[in-house]
């Protein structure tokens, strides 16, 4: 078992369909051309944990028909330098044959792949099946931007389901093949401060609505308003019954996402400006943590290398001081990210403009040179990576690497929980 705080970092795999054309950030960043190089990266940066998915399109061919071949070598490379990968199975796009997420045939399909990839890939334990659900559905079907380009509350709350309940398949699939998975939900975490008193009912109403994938995927009961919204928008009681399960809980981690854009100030006619961090991680988190009291990862950040060279670093020191805060309070933070390992091109515009535009994000830029936030980064964790685990030596996570999957206490304790899991059913089966 791994001892260690999960510090990671991650591939950008984004492959969104924006106005016709396939966005796939692993091609624009030069991932496909030389992954092994990539990895290599990871390690050297001292880093275990690795947020990583083959984007959906490629591997995910037609209905039970799938295409391995990068997959088999990407994970073939990540299983020989024993880096543990964060499977990221879903990235902001589908494949064309399955549309968009309108399509109510996503979630059982989507499922049919998790399960295929957790059976062909049996070592992999943790997951995130969907990444950013409610930022999915919204770029796709509110603001218009991506895949479907939908605008409108019953789009919106269309595709949410459809998401939410393909997460939900999915971690359900995967747990029948491997019964100690566990799932880090990376979530955008946000709060929307009231520019004026006029403003007070939108900022509480987008207070409101940023839980609103989480309370579906953990099965937490949304407010009267809230639920009056989903059933004028779609959904039905019977939906809204299936969300309600909390069954899967216990297998979950709160991933949640910090960017210096995530605290909006909201005026009274709904436009927005960015603060910067006011309340700042630990104060967003708590809120979050406090909703849905879970072990908490701090699953992305990054912020812009500017003129002077050290913006990125500053900010990766006030999120690190942040993060420190928010266990030190008590929340059992379990992990920090920052999010990607390279540099990305045209997220700026969101991905919505073709500009070929290199954003400097990274620990490293694309060419592989390390940029300053990569050797502060690779710093932290050499100074904090075995002193975290001291100071409380029950808060880890039980993760198996890939060299110890066939350990025999490793797997003692897959058997266990796939009793466990048996005897659960049984007991809801048993119910009247």
């Amino acid at each position: 078992m791994n001892p260690y705080f999960m510090f990671a970092t991650g591939i950008e795999n984004s492959a969104p369909m924006v106005a016709g054309r396939r966005v796939d950030e692993m091609a624009l960043c030069g991932h496909y051309d030389n992954p092994e190089r990539d990895f290599d990266l990871v390690a050297g940066l001292g880093i275990n944990f690795l947020r990583y998915g083959v984007p959906l399109h490629i591997a995910f061919t037609g209905p039970d028909s799938f295409d391995w071949s990068f997959t088999d070598r990407a994970f073939g490379g990540l299983q020989a330098r024993d880096i543990v990968p964060i499977a990221d199975l879903c990235h902001f796009g589908v494949p064309d044959w399955l549309g968009d997420f309108q399509n109510t045939d996503f979630a059982p399909a989507f499922a049919r792949y998790a399960r295929a990839f957790a059976e062909r890939f049996p070592w992999v334990q943790l997951y995130t099946p969907i990444n950013e659900m409610f930022i999915c559905a919204t770029f796709s079907a509110r603001f218009g931007w991506w895949n479907e380009a939908l605008s409108g509350d019953r789009p919106f709350v269309t595709a949410l389901m459809n998401i939410v309940r393909a997460n939900r398949l999915a971690m359900a699939a995967i747990l029948e093949v491997r019964p100690d998975a566990i799932f880090i939900q990376s979530e955008s975490a946000e709060h929307h401060h009231a520019a004026s008193p006029a403003a007070i009912p939108e900022a509480a109403w987008r207070n409101q609505m940023r839980f609103l994938s989480l309370d579906l995927n953990y099965g937490h009961s949304v407010g009267g308003r809230m639920y009056e919204y989903l059933t004028d928008n779609g959904m039905t009681r019977a939906d809204y019954a299936f969300f309600q399960d909390r069954s899967l809980r216990q297998h979950c981690i709160l991933g949640t996402d910090y960017y210096s854009h995530s605290e909006n100030r909201v005026a009274a006619d709904g436009s927005t400006t960015q603060p910067g961090d006011m309340l700042g991680y630990d104060g967003v988190v708590g809120e979050y943590f406090e909703r849905y009291r879970l072990p908490v990862m701090h699953t992305e950040t990054n912020f812009s290398q500017g003129p002077a060279g050290d913006e990125a670093v500053a900010w990766l020191v006030r999120q690190w001081e942040s993060a420190l805060r928010v266990r030190d309070s008590g929340i059992p933070l379990v992990g920090f990210t920052w999010y990607s390992l390279t540099d990305q091109v045209d997220w700026d515009t969101a991905l919505r403009e073709d500009n070929g535009r290199v954003n400097p994000l990274g620990l490293y830029d694309l060419d592989r040179n390390i940029r300053p936030a990569g050797t502060a980064f690779k710093q932290l964790i050499a100074d904090w990576q075995h002193i975290l685990p001291t100071q409380s030596v029950c808060l880890v996570v039980p993760v198996t690497l890939p060299s110890e999957y066939d350990d025999p206490m490793a797997v003692r304790r897959r058997e266990w929980l796939r009793g466990l899991r048996g005897a659960e059913a049984g007991r809801q089966v048993a119910k009247p």
